[in-house]
Formats: C-alpha cells, structure tokens, sequence
C-alpha cells in the first residue's frame, strides 16, 4: 500500500474518532449508575453496566413526577408516518405536473413553490398559531401534521420535479395516444417509476419531522401530545440532572432515525445517485 494511501486512512480514522467521541461519552454515561458519574470519570466504561438509566428515561418516576418518554414516542410515530406519506405524495403530484403537464408560468409557480424553503421558521410562528388555533388543530398531533406536510411540500417538490425531469417524456405521450388521462398515467406510468424518488424524501422527511423541536413546542403546549424530542428537553429535572437518564433517553430518541438509516441508507444513496437531486 503506497504511503499516500496509509496516511489517507489515518486521517480518516482520526476524524471518524472525533465523530463518534460524543457517541461514546453518551454511551458510557447512560449504562452507568448515578453515582458513577462526573466530568473527570466521563470517559471512563462503567465500572457495572447497568440499563435501569433506560428504564427510568422509558417509564419515568411518578415518585419524584418524572415523566417517561413512552407516550410521546408514540405521539412521534403518530406524527412522523403520516406527515412523511402525505407530504411525499403530494410533492411527487406536484413534481408530475411541473414537468409532465407544464403550463404557464410553470416556472414561476416552482420558485414561488421553492421560495418556501427559505422562509425562517421563526418569523411565521405568530400566524401558523393563530391559523391553528382558528381551525381548531392547535395543541394537537393533527395540526402538527398538517404544518409538517405544509413546510415539506417544497422539497419534496424539489426531489420529484428534479428526479421526473430524467424520465422521457414520450413515456407519457404514448399514455396520452392511447387514451390514458392525468390520474391514470400518474397512476399507471409514473409511480411505478418514483421508487428512488419516494426513498429520498421519506428518509428526509422523517429524520426532519422526527428531529424537530420548535413546532413541537410551539404547537403543542400539552406535554400528553408532545413529540418525543421536546418530551426529552422535560426530561430534565428543574433542581439537578440525571445525566444517565438523560443520555438514555437521547439514545432512545435518536433510535428510529439510526436504524432507518441504517437499513435504508443505499436506497437514499442510490435514489441521490438516480437524479433525484440533480440540479440543484
């Protein structure tokens, strides 16, 4: 092996080292006990592993009013599996008419469409609750999927209108010829052929959903229907910390996502390598 190519390896190594050093740390302060724990013992393995920290951060305390997290895991679930499916779905419609039935001022209607993506969270929360609370969504899981699909739609938009512009047209143009309308040749034609676009954006519209903590917050006030991530800020105690059970439970949260990842991960890959993003 040329030197070149050991001294490549070893700086990625160093750097996949510098990565996974948080991971660690969180590792070992969730199997340890908590008197095990403190700044000066962080890197050290537990002297006796112990998985009550998990327990703790799974089922709470009522004792001391810890709350668990079990509930507002599945409230996540109930939240991210839905807003993922419709705001792929109506992205990948949009896509289809962006590039298959394009009309005027097609273009505009994109970039006004895209324009969304750029529009800080922040400066809409006033509105987005008022209109919540006016279609009597605020404070539940429905409105917090309906926001979720609303801010989704321009990159899903994105994936779709990008990936459906790599299929030739004239697959559409023979529908056409033989009769088939808009419905039947979206239906028959072209989802049959989405599959790597549908990888993409699921795996990116979970992650986004299940990983958000601002509409979470803002939207739903009641800790019975907050999603798992904002439940894990209350994890905290309001005196001290429990670090074990905190770490614990950022393990539990960060869960769903690794493992979507980790058997999904050459579908997202090959679904960025098929043109689903070519373009921007």
């Amino acid at each position: 092996m040329k030197a070149s190519r050991v001294l490549l390896y070893l700086v990625l190594i160093v750097f996949v080292a510098f990565y996974l050093m948080p991971i660690y740390v969180l590792l070992m302060t969730s199997l340890k006990s908590f008197r095990e724990i403190s700044l000066s013992t962080m890197w050290i393995p537990p002297k006796e592993v112990s998985f009550r920290s998990f327990l703790r951060a799974w089922y709470g305390d009522r004792s001391i009013g810890l709350r668990g997290l079990s509930g507002n895991f599945m409230n996540s679930i109930y939240l991210t599996v839905p807003a993922t499916l419709i705001s792929s779905v109506l992205g990948s419609m949009n896509g289809y008419v962006l590039t298959k039935w394009k009309f005027r001022k097609a273009n505009l209607v994109f970039a006004l469409i895209l324009f969304g993506m750029f529009i800080p969270y922040q400066s809409v929360l006033i509105p987005l609750v008022q209109v919540l609370q006016k279609t009597k969504l605020y404070g539940s899981i429905p409105g917090l999927i309906l926001v979720h699909c609303v801010y989704g739609i321009p990159i899903t938009t994105l994936i779709f209108r990008n990936y459906y512009s790599t299929i030739p047209t004239d697959i559409v143009e023979a529908a056409k010829i033989d009769g088939a309308g808009f419905v039947k040749i979206f239906a028959k034609v072209i989802l049959p052929l989405s599959g790597p676009a549908f990888a993409v954006t699921a795996i990116w519209q979970f992650t986004s959903i299940w990983n958000d903590f601002l509409f979470g917050l803002v939207v739903t006030p009641n800790p019975s229907v907050q999603p798992i991530t904002v439940a894990l800020n209350n994890l905290a105690g309001s005196y001290f910390v429990e670090w074990n059970v905190q770490m614990a439970g950022t393990l539990i949260t960060a869960l769903p996502t690794l493992i979507v990842y980790i058997f999904l991960g050459k579908l997202f890959m090959r679904g960025l390598l098929s043109g689903s993003l070519s373009g921007m």
